[in-house]
């Protein structure tokens, strides 16, 4: 048995009231789609390198603390693989439609949590995988190892008679008296953590002050932060159960050439990016812009090269301004390039890594609330994340992966969330919404195509100016 942390229990505290608290990714692929059996046996194979996929949730009774990750004595991988198609013309929108339908069910907490859809039919001769998975179980960056997990940089690898012979039996189910006993035990023992904290304290002051000042100047820096997400646009608000989606694609070169030009980072070019689809989108639902103050939630990853690949969350949530009332785009840049200079600088990421280690100590009530107050409109407005995938080539049984667009999830009063992966060259933007209260995605998704084009036109002004300037220098 391992007990959930703190942060992933606090995503499943979070799921209520038509929050589903899943992520995932839509992933394009060439060629048809490989048989069911064929299939199966693969994933098969692989399940070793994902315990956590063959485990399912076991709450301790009577509430007495965070749940336990479990086998599943019953595990089925045939309910977790389901094949569908496309209605024809089985285009991109069919398939929008189908993730939306997908990603608006909230998945089976009795079960393993996740789930793998096999779309065939897509046009062009592809298939497409869509992965379904709870957010309690992984984190973006940790996903990007999961997914790859299913596949190989390699089109023909070679499988050793181990691996394709490896079989799995599920350890013994815990008896409630047994988690009883844990989480029993469990509370015993926070205490004692607590105190081996002041202990530490009180046997080396000078460096654990030295990270009490950190993380208190990063609490401090969060709460500042906080007080800018008070403006309420059609983007927060109660939110419904069903979902719609919306993508948009461009080489990762253009955005490289954005942030060339203009300075800053890939990240930077997203984020002034949405800040300026906003801007356009907003304006076109007859709101007022320029006065509008918006922040953003930008998870990091603070998972270590040690736990990379390993399961569970390792992100904190970072808050900066979104600059959404600056008309202009050069100045719209600049700002949220010396936004994240500041956010790097302000310790934001050891403050809330501090508020999770306290979590831990906090009993199961404590736990919910604080997990409410962490997904709480007064924090920020919109989800915004941006995961680096594999600069090279995937192959799932010798087919090429040819597209990964990642799906966010939609918290608490947000009705938008969007998230950005770049995989082999490819930037993938996905814009997911509640679609009860959002009607027109596409125009957002417009906006988002207008925004880069217009950072486009613009880094391409500043380095021909810089090429002229050149040349005039060498006369």
């Amino acid at each position: 048995m391992q007990r959930l942390t703190a942060l992933d229990a606090s995503f499943l505290h979070q799921e209520r009231n038509g929050a589903h608290l899943h992520v995932g990714a839509i992933m394009i692929c060439d060629g048809s789609a490989p048989a069911r059996n064929e299939f199966i046996t693969h994933i098969t194979t692989r399940l070793e390198r994902v315990p956590r996929y063959r485990q399912r949730l076991a709450e301790p009774p009577f509430s007495l603390g965070k749940p336990y990750w479990v086998d599943d004595p019953a595990f089925n991988l045939g309910y977790h693989v389901r094949y569908t198609a496309l209605p024809a013309p089985g285009g991109e929108e069919e398939l929008r439609e189908l993730a939306g339908r997908i990603f608006s069910q909230r998945l089976d907490r009795t079960k393993p949590l996740w789930e793998l859809w096999v779309v065939e039919s897509l046009h062009e001769n592809r298939f497409a995988l869509i992965n379904k998975t709870h957010h309690a179980v992984v984190d973006g960056v940790s996903g990007m190892d999961i997914t790859t997990a299913l596949f190989d940089v390699d089109k023909r690898p070679a499988r050793s008679k181990a691996e394709l012979a490896r079989d799995w039996s599920p350890a013994p189910a815990p008896a409630p008296a047994e988690l009883a006993a844990h989480a029993a035990w469990g509370a015993i023992t926070t205490p004692l953590r607590a105190r081996h904290l002041v202990a530490e304290t009180l046997e080396a002051p000078g460096r654990v002050a030295g990270q009490v000042r950190r993380s208190a100047g990063g609490i401090l820096e969060i709460a500042r932060v906080m007080t800018t997400a008070s403006s309420r646009t059609v983007i927060n608000g109660t939110i419904g159960a069903h979902r719609d989606m919306q993508w948009v694609r461009y080489p990762l070169a253009d955005l490289k050439a954005i942030k060339n030009s203009l300075g800053g980072t890939v990240n930077d070019v997203f984020l002034a990016t949405i800040a300026g689809a906003l801007r356009i989108w907003l304006t076109e639902q007859g709101e007022s812009v320029d006065d509008v103050s918006m922040t953003a939630c930008v998870p990091v990853s603070i998972r270590t090269d040690a736990e990379r690949g390993a399961l569970g969350n390792r992100i904190v949530g970072m808050f900066t301004p979104l600059p959404i009332d600056v008309a202009d785009p050069a100045e719209r840049m600049a700002a949220v390039t010396r936004s994240m200079q500041g956010l790097k600088e302000s310790g934001q990421a050891v403050g809330a890594d501090a508020i999770a280690a306290v979590q831990e100590l906090a009993p199961p009530t404590i736990l919910a609330q604080a997990s409410r107050l962490q997904f709480s409109t007064a924090l920020y407005n919109l989800l915004l994340s941006n995961v680096p995938g594999p600069q090279f080539a995937l192959y799932v049984l010798g087919r090429e992966l040819r597209s990964f667009i990642p799906v966010a999830f939609l918290a608490q009063d947000k009705r938008i969330a969007i998230a950005v992966v770049s995989y082999n060259g490819e930037a993938a933007i996905s814009i997911l919404s509640d679609s009860d209260h959002i009607h027109d995605l596409a125009s957002l998704t417009a906006a988002v195509e207008a925004s880069i084009s217009e950072l486009k036109t613009l880094a391409g002004k500043h380095t021909a100016a810089r090429g002229r300037n050149k040349a005039a220098g060498h006369r």
